[in-house]
């Protein structure tokens, strides 16, 4: 059987995606590749094998990618030198002879403007090599993290109202659970070369919907005061603030509105809904 290595595997959807690959692969067949292997001592108990590889280090890459067929490119964190990182990924694997890569950018509008510093350029830039490669490419294009709404609605939100920027539109979010069922599917799955899909939620919800699920006011805000809200209630750097505010300021206005099927016909169900999640969230308070 081919190998299948997962890049950032002590992150949650690099973790999550290898413990939905043992749905359907023995641990033999997987690799994780983790910067400090030691914070994968979990998915090694598991018999899955552990190699350090760093992105910025391509000897690293070189050594991990020995034996690897397919290889997951879990996206590097924003606010770190993302375009070096994933060529890096990239040119290596080809040259150790990897024969398909799958990569996972943000979904964007047809035509759309909207930009986000730290995410945008980097992902054009890296899907445009990723295809120039000549190594078979899947690119699984990302909504917004359905468990990583309350980021934005606030921590604060039972309390005070979902408190977000004004804007009636809808999000098509999806649960890193449903994604990483899906990123094994087509990790060890066939037919999925040099095609891209664009994985969302059902139904998507606006943050006023949200609202109602949560039975607290729907509370508009300006940028600003958004700004302003999430400086003092996280305490992060302006730059950090700047990009979370972005995030949302995309949400209302309607940038991940757009649905299709292709989610829940990898992972063979429905992904689960935002009144799915946030009812349970509120059972578990």
């Amino acid at each position: 059987m081919s190998k299948i290595l997962v890049t950032g595997a002590t992150g949650a959807l690099g973790r999550k995606t290898l413990v939905e690959l043992l749905r359907k692969r023995p641990a033999r067949d997987l690799v994780a590749l983790a910067r400090e292997p030691e914070k994968a001592a979990d998915l090694a108990g598991l018999g899955i094998e552990v190699r350090r590889g760093d992105y910025l280090d391509r000897d690293s890459l070189s050594r991990a990618f020995r034996g690897i067929d397919k290889v997951m490119l879990t996206s590097a964190q924003a606010f770190t030198d993302r375009k070096t990182a994933h060529a890096n990924t990239i040119d290596v694997a080809r040259e150790a002879g990897v024969r398909h890569l799958v990569f996972m950018p943000v979904i964007r509008k047809r035509e759309s403007s909207f930009t986000m510093e730290q995410i945008t350029v980097e992902d054009i830039f890296t899907v445009d090599r990723l295809k120039a490669s000549g190594v078979a490419w899947t690119i699984v294009r990302h909504p917004p993290f359905l468990d990583g709404l309350g980021d934005f609605i606030g921590k604060h939100a039972r309390e005070r109202g979902v408190m977000v920027p004004a804007g009636e539109g809808r999000i098509a979010a999806a649960t890193r659970d449903d994604l990483a069922a899906a990123h094994a599917a087509i990790l060890a799955g066939d037919g999925h070369e040099n095609r891209t899909y664009d994985l969302t939620g059902d139904p998507a919800v606006s943050f006023r919907d949200i609202a109602a699920i949560l039975s607290v006011p729907y509370v508009p805000l300006s940028e600003r005061a958004y700004f302003e809200q999430q400086k003092q209630d996280l305490g992060l750097p302006d730059p950090v603030v700047e990009f979370i505010c972005r995030w949302a300021q995309g949400m209302a206005a309607g940038e991940w509105e757009n649905q299709t099927s292709e989610l829940a016909e990898l992972i063979g169900r429905k992904p689960r809904s935002a009144a799915e999640y946030f009812s349970k969230l509120l059972s578990l308070s």
